[in-house]
């Protein structure tokens, strides 16, 4: 079946992942790890990478959405679940049967959830919002929620959580966010709440700030190679090489153009490569006349506008290239590395960005190294 595949594809290195994951466990110092594994483990595949984290003994796992939390049950990872966005909809009792854990911050909620426990404890982590400002219970507001919750006697406040916007970037923001954070802390428990477990430390917190690490910390992008801010300086492993091969190779007389647009013309003789590759299969085409790729260990420029299933580079300076050569996206070849931070950049964006617009018709492939 592997040999049917597209030659475009994105190899999944998990023992990078691995890798990376006691990288995190060093920095956390012994605190318990909430792998991150939405949005398709930001790219890289939900199931096989869970899989290999709980192998790994990872402590548990968080997803953004109750779709993503059964689909990891169904494949047989049996560790804590976190919702972490709230459940939307109406599955509480499939959400309860399956064992996931919900993440609260809204009282009707609460209620949905009161209704199907018939006389059992649910437990919940209530978020707090210390400074986000998108989901949580704003701490103005924390006391009036928490009278509220007298109503629902089944919830049961197993957590505390909160979300850092400035980890990577503002300390003072952060210094102000775990002050709230401890506020808040304070007002649960004279409410008669006793939760076990406090988190609040995503990927940079994790690297930078010790002081937010709590009882667990939930790192995700830095699972996949990227710590989270370019001023943090950890040995994690990129675990996404994105390839494909070079499909037609072409002589551009001075003057004549390529692609859409037209936003490319040869100013003298060169070559160039087309790839099968585009939009359509996640390269951003914002990244038209900037971005690079890798062909023969040499850094080549794209040129001309990507469109969506083929784009055109510019191999001038390695006149060998053939028909079939790999071209890397994503990975090391040669000696040289092109990483998501060097796409993101030329594509005016993020590295999350770049891993989870790697499209579903770009297959994966699962290697151990």
């Amino acid at each position: 079946m592997e040999a049917a595949l597209r030659q475009t594809r994105a190899e999944v290195l998990l023992d990078a992942i691995a890798h990376n994951l006691r990288i995190v466990r060093a920095a956390a110092n012994g605190r318990k790890v909430l792998a991150v594994v939405k949005a398709d483990a930001y790219g890289h595949g939900i199931v096989p990478v869970a899989k290999r984290l709980q192998a790994e003994g990872v402590d548990g796992f968080g997803v953004a959405l109750a779709e993503e939390g059964l689909e990891l049950r169904e494949a047989g990872i049996d560790r804590t679940i976190l919702v972490l966005n709230g459940i939307n909809g109406g599955a509480h009792r499939d959400i309860i049967a399956a064992g996931l854990t919900p993440v609260l911050y809204d009282p009707s909620e609460a209620g949905a959830f009161e209704a199907v426990a018939v006389g059992r404890p649910i437990d919940v982590h209530l978020k707090v919002d210390t400074g986000m400002g998108r989901l949580g219970v704003p701490l103005a507001e924390l006391t009036d929620f928490l009278r509220d919750l007298r109503r629902f006697p089944s919830i049961r406040i197993a957590g505390l959580m909160t979300h850092l916007s400035t980890a990577d970037a503002d300390p003072v923001y952060v210094a102000e966010q775990l002050a709230g954070f401890k506020r808040a802390e304070g007002l649960v428990r004279r409410f008669g709440h006793e939760p076990s477990v406090l988190h609040a430390a995503n990927s940079a917190a994790v690297f930078r700030h010790p002081e937010t690490h709590f009882d667990w910390v939930r790192p995700g992008i830095s699972l996949y190679g990227y710590p989270g801010s370019d001023s943090i300086d950890a040995p994690l492993r990129p675990a996404m090489r994105w390839r494909t091969e070079v499909l037609r190779v072409r002589t551009l007389q001075p003057g004549e153009s390529a692609g859409y647009g037209r936003s490319f013309r040869a100013t003298r003789e060169m070559r160039l490569a087309t790839i099968p590759l585009g939009y359509g299969d996640g390269l951003l085409r914002s990244a038209s006349n900037r971005g690079h790729v890798l062909i023969r260990g040499v850094r080549c420029p794209i040129v001309g506008n990507i469109a969506m299933d083929l784009t055109t580079i510019d191999v001038s300076s390695v006149p060998e290239v053939a028909v079939g050569d790999e071209t890397l996206l994503l990975g090391e070849q040669g000696g040289a590395v092109l990483d998501a931070r060097d796409l993101a950049a030329a594509a005016g964006t993020i590295p999350y960005e770049v891993l989870t617009n790697v499209s579903r018709r770009v297959p994966r492939v699962y290697v151990n190294r």
